[in-house]
Formats: structure tokens, sequence, C-alpha cells
């Protein structure tokens, strides 16, 4: 028996991963949600479809660090099977307009990235050998594919949380600049799940036999999820109504489609050993060029250590 962590676990992919994980009863589902009514719900509806009833909610708002750090000592105190899968997936993304978390950073980088950062850190302690790490992320951080979103523009990561200080934006409209902002926590999810994979490595606290994998999955082109909130209201009928009906083409996934192929991260025994890679779908490819800059992810991880608010001498990976 493991205990399985998914984030926005409440609809969409992190649902639907959960229902396909809810069918192996070895596994303790604990959905990290920020609205208690629908996690609730989801729960409910889990158990009642899976007839598994090893399934719980803890609230998680990964836009407040305070947030993070009561979930991590929530989880402490139960008294759950260990700890074995960590699945990043909750996202948001915003293109009418630009906020900023109770914290102070713009919120697009603070729940993609920096909130799920912390949540890795704090919960590393809590982590079991042969443990796996899930970071998901997207298509649109690469450049390279034809995605219809802006290129990533990954800078210092203090003016990530803080764009109105960045130069390089201030001729930016509102639309791109939220877009921008998404693009970029995607790459974020990337640069930062290498770069924990590498540290695991070379402190030697995942080893051949006994490893802690960090992979990142991106579901494609998947519409009908929450991603689409803060949308123009024909923008989200299209994207909550219309594209999925196009779900039989072969670069439209459904959430049941991502869900399934998410579930296989954490389930396949040929994967125990596979750490540091993207996965599409069921297959691995190669991420963004951008993506395996060493320098960049050592930026990005060092800058988040102090946004968050870790002290070095207590980190689990260093």
């Amino acid at each position: 028996m493991r205990t399985v962590i998914i984030s926005g676990a409440n609809n969409g992919l992190g649902y639907a991963c959960a229902k396909e994980l809810a069918l192996n009863k070895d596994i303790y589902l604990v959905l990290a949600c920020r609205d208690n009514e629908k996690a609730t719900k989801a729960v409910e509806k889990l158990k009642n479809t899976t007839k598994n009833n090893q399934i719980e909610y803890i609230c998680l708002d990964l836009a407040s660090l305070q947030s993070v750090r009561q979930f991590e000592a929530k989880f402490a105190q139960k008294n759950l099977p260990p700890l074995g899968i960590i699945i990043c997936n909750a996202g948001v993304q915003f293109i009418q307009r630009r906020t900023y978390t109770d914290d102070g950073m713009e919120t697009t980088f603070a729940v993609n990235h920096l909130g799920h950062f912390l949540l890795v850190n704090l919960l590393l302690k809590h982590l079991k050998p042969p443990g796996r790490i899930i970071f998901v992320s997207s298509d649109t951080h690469d450049p390279s594919k034809i995605t219809g979103m802006p290129p990533p523009n990954f800078q210092d990561p203090n003016l990530l949380a803080r764009p109105e200080l960045d130069p390089t934006l201030k001729d930016k409209g509102v639309s791109d600049l939220g877009r921008i902002a998404y693009t970029t926590s995607k790459l974020c999810n990337i640069l930062c799940a290498y770069e924990l994979s590498r540290r695991l490595d070379k402190q030697r606290l995942s080893t051949e036999e006994h490893p802690i994998t960090v992979n990142v999955f991106t579901p494609g082109l998947m519409p009908g999820t929450g991603l689409a909130q803060d949308y123009p209201p024909l923008a989200k009928i299209v994207w909550d109504y219309i594209l999925p009906l196009f779900s039989f083409f072969p670069k439209i996934n459904t959430p049941q489609q991502s869900g399934r192929a998410l579930a296989r991260l954490v389930e396949d025994p040929q994967l125990k050993n596979v750490t540091g890679k993207y996965f599409s779908g069921l297959q691995m490819i190669e991420s963004s060029q951008e993506s395996y800059d060493v320098e960049k992810a050592q930026q990005l991880w060092d800058k988040s250590v102090e946004l968050v608010g870790l002290r070095k001498d207590k980190l689990i990976v260093q």
C-alpha cells in the first residue's frame, strides 16, 4: 500500500488520473485541491464509481505559500500508507487580467511553479523509495511546436514573480502577458523537474535499487478542462464544448485518454528507473532545447528557494 498525492484532482486531467489509479486497491489517494465543495464531491464520486474507499481530500491552495505548508503539516499528522507518488498537476492561466497572490507574486508563476516547487520540497522527507514525482507541463513551452501560444520568456525568477518590472514585456498587452506567463511557467516545470532529478542523483538519494524518479508529462491539446476559466465567453464555449467534440482527431485528447497515460507513469514497472524525461501521452520525446539549459535550471532552483522562503540548510535536496 502506498499513498499518491495529486494536486488539482477534483476535475479534468487530475480527476481522470485519480479515477484510473483508484482501480488499484494498493493505492491510497489524496486529492490536493483548493475548493472544499468540489473536492468533497470528487472524493464521493470516485468512491462510488471505483468502489474504493481509500480516497480523501486535503486542502491545498497553491496560490498561498502558507496553504502549501499547512497541507504538508496536515499530511504529516495523518497515519497514511507511505508516500510513494507526487503528481504536480494543478495549473492556471489568466489572459484577461494580471493577478497576484497574497504573497505578492504573479499568480500563474506562483501556482504553476512556485507552489509545486515548495510542495515537493516539503514532501520529500515523507517520500519513500522507490518513489516517483511527476510534473504536468505542456507542449506550449516549446516554440518549435505549433501550439498557437507565444514562446516562453524565461528571465530572472524575481522578474517572473514580478513581471511588471520586466522591461522586455512593457509593450505587451494583457492577453499576451497572460499567455507568456503560462508558457513560461510550463517551461519552469520542466527545468525544475530535470534539476531535481539531477540533484537526487548527485546526492545519491536515488539509486538503481531504490529510485526516486522525476519525470514530466504533457497531455497534449486537451480541451474541456478548467484551464479556460479566464477565457472570453466565446473562446470558453469553444474550449469547453466545441473542441471536445473533435476528440477523435489524433492531436486532440480527452481528459480520460490523458488521465490513463498519466496513470501509466505512476504504475508502469518498466519506468521504475526512468528519470529526467519528458512524456507526451505514452511516448517519451524531447522537450524544448531551452528546457535542457542546466544554468537556467540552477538559477530557477536557487531563486525559487528564496522566493518560497525555504532555509537552504533545511533542504532535503541541496
